[in-house]
């Protein structure tokens, strides 16, 4: 490769980076907003996943492009099995593009991160502006808890952790078919505190499913407050790599090491371990430490500071 070619590269990866880092800014101001519209929401997830949901929807994932923003369906109901009522039934995989053989699958885990991927999706083109405003209503799809059919989520995975056992399923029906695409799956730390997370990681280094991806928020928080007091989950990058699977650590908050973290190819199922930050780019969050979980507001006053916030947040 001649100097020319490096540069060139060079300055296009540069500019990932700056894209990647304006949709993460998007995101939190995306999120912050809706919060204080709706009187609560998952903050603290947006705060830490900002770069992670970013880094993926910005240009790690090989996606499909979509031909304009897609306006989220309403609810037609369940799947149905059998010819007795023919129903086109669409999941929110629809967002991410047509499927192929040589595009990415993207299994979402944490479902009460619903409102940190669409805004991730709008920011990225792939949901309408106006998407949010249908969140939460009856007989939308837009749900505050993600299902197959909410935008962005292609199975329901929850309680939780159960999105590792579905996606390795779907990696190894691709390896049989020689398929090049990846399968990926984005979850959070408090799911290795369920037994489900380590028999699907053991039977995927089993079956050396080499095109699957684990991306992971590791903010160490959970519902009932920080992990070290629920339950330990460390050292988990031993952990991990003792059940058969590569694995990086690195900032959740660096955009070039997420990045260069998921382009490793090593021959083994990878997890990427983001340690991230619950307050990232809200520092007022730190007043509710040590439960941030959900974000409704105690007060009026309360209420008005995060508005401030907010202006400050888009300046």
């Amino acid at each position: 490769m001649d100097y020319y070619q490096i540069l060139m590269n060079s300055n296009k990866s540069a500019h990932n980076l700056i894209k990647m880092q304006e949709i993460a800014t998007g995101i939190r101001r995306r999120v912050l907003a809706h919060t204080l519209s709706n009187n609560g929401g998952y903050m603290s997830q947006a705060c830490s996943s900002a770069e992670l949901l970013a880094a993926m929807y910005g240009g790690i994932l090989n996606l499909a492009p979509v031909p304009s923003p897609i306006d989220p369906p309403s609810f037609i109901g369940v799947p149905l099995v059998g010819k007795a009522i023919k129903r086109d039934y669409l999941t929110g995989a629809q967002f991410h593009g047509a499927k192929g053989p040589e595009f990415d699958r993207f299994i979402v885990s944490p479902a009460h991160y619903a409102l940190v991927v669409y805004a991730a999706l709008i920011e990225t083109n792939r949901l309408r502006e106006d998407g949010l405003e249908h969140f939460n209503k009856d007989g939308s799809t837009v749900e505050m808890i993600g299902a197959e059919h909410s935008p962005g989520f292609e199975t329901t995975t929850g309680s939780l952790s159960q999105a590792i056992s579905q996606a390795g399923g779907i990696a190894l029906a691709r390896k049989l078919r020689k398929e090049s695409g990846k399968t990926w799956v984005f979850m959070s730390d408090g799911e290795f505190q369920e037994g489900q997370t380590w028999e699907a990681l053991q039977a995927a280094a089993f079956h050396k499913l080499d095109k699957l991806r684990v991306i992971v928020d590791v903010n160490q928080a959970q519902c009932d407050g920080p992990m070290d007091s629920v339950m330990s989950i460390e050292p988990l990058v031993a952990r991990v790599k003792a059940f058969g699977w590569s694995a990086s650590v690195v900032d959740g908050h660096e955009l070039s090491a997420i990045t260069d973290a998921c382009a490793l190819d090593t021959g083994h199922p990878h997890i990427v371990l983001c340690y991230t930050d619950p307050v990232r780019g809200l520092p007022l969050l730190n007043e509710r430490r040590p439960v941030l979980h959900y974000l409704r507001f105690k007060s009026k006053d309360e209420h008005a500071k995060y508005e401030l916030a907010y202006k400050e947040m888009v300046k």
